[in-house]
């Protein structure tokens, strides 16, 4: 495995996250196929997930007023909480199958955590855990030939910046037993690390990596700033989402929420027309992975269908959610939209 490095003297490391969310995708894109991996840390951050809706999960007064910033990512699963106590690891590989890079991705990421005396778990779909308690949160991004996983480590945390810049909904809470997010996380120094933030960082890269590092030239950042242009697009960031917001005086918005264990929140939202029966604005959101787009891939071929279970079905057939969000079958999404 390679480590990618930014060169010490880049006048321009700004502790940005979308400008290692885009380090990422270029490695994807440019580099040679095998495996990558680097580690990285940022200003106070909200990391939202690619199919969750920002305004419901995240408390955008308090992070303006304590200056959060709050950025979508590209990878599906659930809102986290990031500044300078926190390690940030990207892991680039070949394969598509998205549970052998996760297995193998936290595996990873235990196995050194093992190493250093911790009891340290790979846990649920995307959790690594010291005990019973959360230290680090996972991710999963594919793109064409190459998939990316990237995940937290929580080497110190503000309980209070983290209880109150996230607002996850109850039922998210409760399906995980307990009643706040700091309940169910810990951290590294909390645990009793001997070693420094910078020790730490420096024994993970050694011991993933194979010593044989790519250091990220002029033009490959040039290249990689380029990329990051697109994370601050007001289209992809979707802050204040539009969807249902103009309704017909013959429609009704219809909003259904469920846990489902192993897959994730899912908040399906549509307008149902009272007159036609035809589903319109038809949205999925939540902290679910996905393999592929699911605005278009997924959300648009219910656009003008009938709200009827055999029209539904015809849909489903044509489309095989699970190819698009792994787990998700068509039996799920039907109980999901009907209720």
């Amino acid at each position: 495995m390679r480590h990618i490095k930014i060169p010490e003297n880049h006048k321009n490391d700004p502790r940005r996250l979308p400008f290692y969310l885009s380090i990422e995708e270029w490695v994807a894109k440019h580099m040679p196929a095998g495996d990558y991996f680097f580690s990285w840390r940022v200003n106070p951050t909200v990391i939202c997930g690619r199919n969750q809706e920002i305004d419901k999960e995240v408390n955008l007064d308090y992070c303006c007023q304590h200056g959060v910033d709050v950025v979508r990512r590209k990878s599906g699963g659930g809102c986290v909480y990031a500044d300078m106590q926190n390690f940030m690891f990207s892991f680039i590989t070949d394969s598509d199958k998205v549970t052998e890079v996760f297995a193998r991705y936290t595996s990873m990421i235990a196995e050194q955590l093992q190493k250093l005396g911790f009891d340290a778990i790979a846990s649920g779909r995307n959790d690594i855990l010291i005990g019973e308690k959360k230290v680090s949160g996972n991710a999963f991004y594919h793109m064409p030939g190459r998939s990316i996983a990237h995940g937290t480590m929580l080497y110190d945390f503000d309980p209070v910046c983290l209880l109150n810049a996230i607002t996850p909904s109850k039922a998210k809470l409760e399906s995980k037993g307990v009643k706040s997010v700091p309940m169910r996380v810990t951290c590294l120094k909390n645990e009793g690390i001997a070693l420094t933030p910078e020790e730490f960082e420096e024994f993970m890269i050694q011991g993933i990596t194979d010593g044989n590092p790519y250091t990220l030239t002029e033009e490959d950042l040039h290249e990689i700033e380029k990329i990051e242009k697109g994370y601050y697009d007001p289209s992809y960031l979707r802050i204040v989402s539009q969807k249902g917001s103009a309704l017909k005086d013959s429609s009704k918005l219809v909003t259904r929420r469920e846990v489902i264990k192993g897959l994730g929140e899912f908040c399906i939202e549509y307008s149902l027309d009272s007159s036609s029966n035809e589903i319109h604005n038809f949205n999925i959101s939540g902290d679910f992975f996905m393999n592929a787009d699911v605005e278009t891939l997924l959300c648009r071929p219910f656009e003008g269908k009938r709200c009827d279970k055999e029209s539904l079905l015809q849909v489903l057939d044509e489309i095989n959610p699970e190819k698009i969000i792994p787990g998700l079958t068509s039996d799920i999404l039907l109980r999901l939209i009907c209720g």
